[in-house]
């Protein structure tokens, strides 16, 4: 790779880690507050923690370094990202879950995104284990419909119509 192509990937790669690192958060905040299926988003929170890991990983072997500030701010970004009206002032609303499953499903898929990318990447770069990005992919494609299943189920019972009382 020319340095300048390296520089870019470095940056689309901490890109990324943000992501991951608001992804977790999420992720996390998700899976203790979740009306539904905790468990399964117990389960995705923690292989976003895996593929995070994998990712500083493929990163260290490119040698990109990792952008501390960057995973600082999509830290950060997951918590501002909680300040938004869903109706209701002191109370969780069902929107809340709705949404948040939604946000992870679309993450899933940038995340994948980027599993695919890399993995095209390894057909020319034998830093790259294309195994272990085939398997990225594929557990990417699970967390998608886990997550798709989720978000329909949760919306469902968000939107059910509720008795007047």
């Amino acid at each position: 790779m020319t340095a300048l192509d390296r520089d870019l990937l470095g940056i689309y790669l901490n890109d990324h880690l943000a992501g991951a690192s608001a992804g977790l958060e999420l992720a996390r905040r998700a899976a203790r507050s979740h009306s539904g299926d905790r468990a399964a988003l117990r389960e995705i929170a923690n292989e976003i923690a895996e593929d995070r890991e994998e990712l500083r990983t493929i990163m260290t072997t490119l040698g990109v370094p990792v952008r501390r500030y960057k995973e600082i701010a999509g830290w950060a970004m997951e918590k501002v990202g909680r300040f938004k009206p869903n109706g209701r002032i002191l109370s969780r609303s069902p929107l809340s879950d709705v949404l948040e499953v939604e946000a992870l499903r679309l993450a899933v898929e940038g995340k994948a995104a980027g599993w695919l990318l890399l993995r095209r990447f390894a057909e020319q770069d034998g830093r790259l284990d294309a195994a272990q990005l085939d398997r990225l992919i594929s557990r990417a494609a699970r967390q998608a419909e886990v997550l798709e299943d989720l978000r329909v189920n949760t919306a469902q019972q968000a939107f059910a119509p509720r008795p007047p009382g």
